[in-house]
């Protein structure tokens, strides 16, 4: 087992040439347990101790980074030292009151958005999944689950498709193997497949029936509402046979959007194309004359759902931006007090 057989390729060897010192060693972080993180080197797996500036973003870790070890031999405590730069990045707004990113997953290939095709089916949870999905970088696959609990499974792929502009979708069974082997061409040896969705979709069954063996727990669907019961903690990075790598996730039943301009692009170009049309710059797609937006709508162009999922978009995005920018007012006005406060300390050492 070797560090090529985790996804370590020429993208990652040039960065280490660049910052790696002797006495350090690549290693990729397969599993986070909170404080502790275990990891993958040439020479075998091992655990590491999360660095005390988990707040600073050069050292913002997650599952799929990789990171440069040190040993340290005086206090024989093995240490991650840097963050190698990544190739893709899956993240948004961390739940509580104060405003972070949430790294949920990194340096992934391919983004599976898993949606289950019994009641749980929600298609606004979908589409900001695929807006996250197309921000980090890799590329995202809708995987409808548990396609023998659907009647219409034809509509329901095509219901995606609508809003899914670009991307494969797939309907499959882990029950009758229905789907399976359509989405077997992803795995890839040195590629990483990131399986986001919600609690109870049908990951962790995914990965179990991938890999040929329970290598993950499961639980059965509840009778009473038709969802899966959430059985995954942690994130974890899984070597299936054939060498690909598949990344089983927490469920997340709702998803914040951290940063959303290159997804919303993708999702909604042709809308944000009408809104150049308008014969006003400052047009409020009302009822002002020569307003492209309105003017496809009545046309049937574009749905009128899908417009108004835009626009409850942007109020949210534009909401994060004010939050963005009033915590960086607050850390620069607490730097200031800082500066002043050693600068005090500083002269009255001078004069004294």
């Amino acid at each position: 087992m070797s560090i090529k057989d985790y996804g370590w390729d020429e993208y990652f060897e040039n960065e280490w040439k660049q910052k790696s010192k002797d006495n350090m060693y690549p290693a990729r972080i397969i599993a986070d347990y909170g404080q502790v993180l275990r990891v993958m080197t040439d020479t075998g797996t091992q655990l590491v101790n999360r660095p005390l500036k988990k707040h600073d973003k050069a050292l913002q870790l997650a599952v799929g980074d990789w990171v440069a070890l040190e040993y340290n031999e005086q206090n024989q405590v093995l240490s991650v030292q840097y963050l190698l730069n990544r190739k893709t990045k899956f993240s948004r707004a961390a739940a509580g009151i104060e405003l972070n990113e949430q790294i949920v997953a990194a340096n992934v290939d391919y983004v599976f958005l898993l949606q289950s095709l019994n009641l749980d089916f929600n298609m606004k949870r979908l589409e900001r999944y695929l807006i996250a999905a197309w921000e980090s970088g890799a590329m995202p696959v809708v995987v409808l689950t548990k396609a023998d609990c659907c009647i219409d499974v034809g509509k329901r792929v095509a219901d995606v498709y609508k809003v899914a502009p670009g991307v494969e979708v797939h309907a499959i069974s882990c029950v009758t193997g229905e789907g399976i082997e359509s989405i077997k061409k992803y795995f890839i040896y040195g590629k990483t497949v990131a399986l986001l969705g919600s609690s109870g979709v049908g990951k962790s069954t995914l990965v179990n029936s991938l890999a040929g063996e329970r290598i993950l727990k499961t639980q059965e669907i509840r009778e009473d509402d038709s969802k899966g019961r959430h059985t995954t903690t942690h994130r974890e990075l899984i070597l299936l046979p054939g060498g690909c790598l598949i990344m089983d996730t927490p469920g997340m039943r709702s998803i914040s959007l951290w940063e959303a301009d290159t997804g919303m692009e993708v999702m909604f170009g042709d809308i944000e194309d009408l809104i150049n049309r308008c014969r006003f710059n400052d047009c409020k797609h009302e009822n002002e004359p020569g307003c492209a937006v309105r003017e496809a709508i009545e046309a049937g162009m574009i749905e009128l759902k899908r417009w108004e999922s835009w626009l409850k978009l942007q109020k949210e995005l534009k909401h994060l931006e004010a939050k963005k920018e009033g915590k960086l007012r607050l850390l620069e006005k607490q730097r200031g007090r800082q500066i002043s406060k050693y600068q005090k300390e500083f002269n009255k050492e001078r004069r004294s």
